[in-house]
């Protein structure tokens, strides 16, 4: 069995997205269920849904997903697009979930009946927790399940609603989060909202993993930033700047100490005192990260990748991925769209 290496310094959290940290399947799937009302934003309510099901390319069954509709057969989305929920949403169906998304639009009529009201507070005595996209925090309110709560709702609606939630403080934010209700008044804000909401669940790291992913330019065609959320001196961020520069071609640790204007020792004193590593170490991981970034997002083989980021052999490569992620390059997953 293969004994994996831990990232150090700077590059740990840009690692953590992609190693299993729950080994022993202890963590549950969080239920989540998308009533899609008639002429709901489908911009919004995808921009949620695909955040959850990025989540489970990371991590297998962090979530599970299923979509209603008031009635039987198709609902109208705001696009024209037609689609046909999984299920006619009901009592049972909602004590089943972890959370509610009422996916509201644009044209969505601000009408609910008795029977959704009656669901809502259900889902609310079952401690279920409630989210409204665009419009969608009108249904809430109107059920009385804002009360004392922050909520986010697009401008047009938000008249309407604070008319008779005197007692929500009506946001202008593109989302909020306030204890189990999250609100959206827009597709970027139920982005934004899916993210926030998933980091309380599994973290930060599976976050930057999902955001990764889905922001295209960001992951797909510009390299890792190793130095974004690390607090290191301006001398130690040229160095690593010199790095991220000379992948395919890593410099040795002499040149990096003239380009810096240091000398080697004072170069391996500011990593150990600043990132808890050595400056080779800390290239290797730098090279190996950006390696398996390239081979989940690109479809470079594997022995473009191994030359693009300064590796002298397929051997030697495979032999230091294998020592960080517990498998060979040859086994990583591809994440293409």
């Amino acid at each position: 069995m293969i004994e994996r290496r831990q990232f150090s310094g700077g590059m740990k959290g840009k690692n953590l997205r992609y190693l299993n940290e729950h080994p022993d399947g202890t963590r549950q799937t969080v239920r989540a269920g998308f009533l899609l009302l008639e002429h709901f934003s489908l911009p919004a309510f995808t921009q949620a849904l695909d955040t959850v099901v990025t989540a489970n390319l990371l991590r297998p069954d962090s979530f599970s997903s299923r979509t209603f509709g008031l009635n039987d057969g198709e609902v109208v989305s705001d696009l024209g697009l037609v689609i046909r929920p999984d299920a006619r949403i009901d009592c049972a169906a909602v004590k089943a979930l972890d959370l509610l998304v009422i996916c509201g639009g644009y044209r969505t009529e601000l009408k609910a009946s008795e029977g959704l009201i009656s669901l809502l507070r259900t889902a609310s005595d079952q401690g279920v927790s409630l989210a409204g996209l665009w419009n969608g925090a009108w249904f809430l309110g109107k059920a009385g399940l804002l009360d004392g709560y922050r909520c986010a709702i697009h401008p047009e609606h938000r008249p309407a609603l604070a008319d008779f939630c005197k007692a929500t403080q009506v946001s202008s934010e593109p989302y909020i989060i306030d204890r189990d209700r999250l609100t959206a008044s827009s597709p970027s804000g139920a982005f934004h909202m899916a993210l926030d909401w998933i980091k309380g669940l599994y973290g930060k790291a599976l976050v930057e993993g999902i955001e990764d992913i889905l922001a295209f330019e960001e992951s797909r065609y510009r390299r890792i930033k190793p130095t974004e959320n690390v607090c290191v001196s301006a001398p130690l961020r040229e160095v690593v700047k010199l790095m991220d520069a000379n992948l395919e071609e890593p410099l040795e640790l002499e040149q990096l100490a003239v380009y810096a204007g240091r000398s080697r020792r004072q170069l391996e004193r500011l990593f150990k005192e600043q990132l808890g590593t050595t400056p080779q170490r800390y290239y290797m991981e730098l090279r190996i990260t950006e390696a398996r970034r390239l081979l989940q997002h690109t479809e470079l083989s594997q022995v473009d990748v191994l030359v693009a980021c300064g590796f002298v052999s397929p051997s030697h490569f495979s032999k230091c991925y294998s020592s960080y992620f517990g498998y060979r390059p040859s086994k990583e997953k591809r994440l293409v769209k």
